[in-house]
């Protein structure tokens, strides 16, 4: 099967590899796409760790070809997306229902073989936790492939406490920025606030129904946000960029006991200064989210089914012997999301 390697950083290439074999309690799927996260290309530039020699790619959708022995959670011919975790099932993170923080994790496509290939192996670790999730047939196995961002991101939006009728204001429109400001407007947020500098991607923010979009290298976030919110500020402010930059004046955009969460990652060592009385006084929520849980996985992928507007993050599509392109169109900034197709 033809499979993309990650070799060490800068260094990735699609290779032949033997078809994976299960041994009892594994599944095969077969893949149908895997989409290129920012994450994918944090690995790539060495920000961040990733074992060699290992196929990468967790955001995964495909169909069940094969079933070992014992596996009763899906059968043969099932289409399902995977949650790349493998977790311990035993920790204190695990016990309480959030095994994206478990003690003892463990990923598809960082430190065992993942979606890049026509074929991945999933572990019987894997399958016991209920971590392949069944979707609708009818689901286009591209769009399946996003339900793990937007799992993700759903995690964030429900972190922040996001309300119908609420504000927020989401910095950075690339493909996770873009897929906050879709969940934040399916769940009735009145008011979405997007900045970015970059003109193309705030002219796709205003078509998927940004209400407010400001180019910071040409007007202020700050006031653009006051202005909009009656000098208020935003309920909820999402960094989604790997910046720290903006992280200052975002918090300043935020109203008195609002939330501020660095949904994105960042370089290793990267830093901030802030007001500590900004938080103190105005009982500010600065908080991170990563990954999501398992039920958030299932209604991610259920509301991607209705969610039609979502498909057109999709701007680049490659087969599995170009899986390398996908990575430069995200390290060159085209488009939004780049996915590799294996039928």
């Amino acid at each position: 099967m033809k499979a993309l390697i990650f070799h060490a950083p800068g260094k990735i290439s699609v290779e032949e590899r033997p078809t994976p074999e299960i041994g009892p309690g594994e599944v095969l799927i077969k893949v149908g796409a895997t989409s290129v996260c920012a994450s994918d290309i944090r690995v790539y530039k060495g920000e961040k760790k990733a074992n060699p020699g290992v196929i990468p790619g967790h955001e995964i959708a495909g169909e069940v070809t094969l079933i070992g022995k014992g596996v009763e959670e899906v059968a043969v011919g099932d289409h399902v997306i995977v949650c790349p975790i493998i977790a311990c099932g035993e920790c204190y993170y695990c016990l309480l229902g959030r095994r994206n923080r478990c003690l003892k994790r463990v990923t598809l496509g960082y430190d065992a073989d993942g979606g890049f290939a026509h074929y991945v192996r999933v572990p019987e670790s894997l399958v016991n936790i209920g971590h392949i999730i069944k979707i609708d047939a009818n689901m286009a196995y591209d769009l399946a492939s996003m339900t793990e961002p937007f799992a993700c991101a759903l995690n964030s939006i429900e972190t922040c406490r996001v309300q119908p009728g609420g504000s927020i204001l989401i910095i950075g429109s690339g493909p996770m920025g873009l897929m906050h400001l879709l969940l934040a407007k399916h769940m009735g947020a009145a008011k979405i606030i997007v900045s970015d500098p970059v003109v193309e991607r705030l002219k796709k923010a205003e078509e998927l129904g940004a209400t407010v979009c400001v180019n910071p290298s040409k007007q202020s976030l700050y006031k653009e946000v006051m202005a909009s919110t009656g000098q208020l500020g935003v309920d909820v402010g999402i960094l989604s960029v790997g910046a720290v930059a903006p992280v200052e004046e975002g918090l300043m955009c935020v109203r008195k006991q609002g939330f501020f969460n660095l949904f994105a990652g960042f370089p290793p060592g990267a830093q901030f200064t802030m007001d500590a009385n900004r938080i103190h006084y105005d009982e500010i929520f600065l908080t991170g989210t990563q990954n999501a849980t398992t039920d958030q996985y299932v209604r991610a992928s259920r509301m991607l089914s209705v969610m039609p507007e979502a498909k057109t993050l999709i701007t680049n599509r490659y087969g599995a012997d170009e899986a390398n392109k996908a990575y430069e169109a995200r390290l060159g900034l085209d488009g939004f999301k780049a996915v590799v197709l294996y039928q």
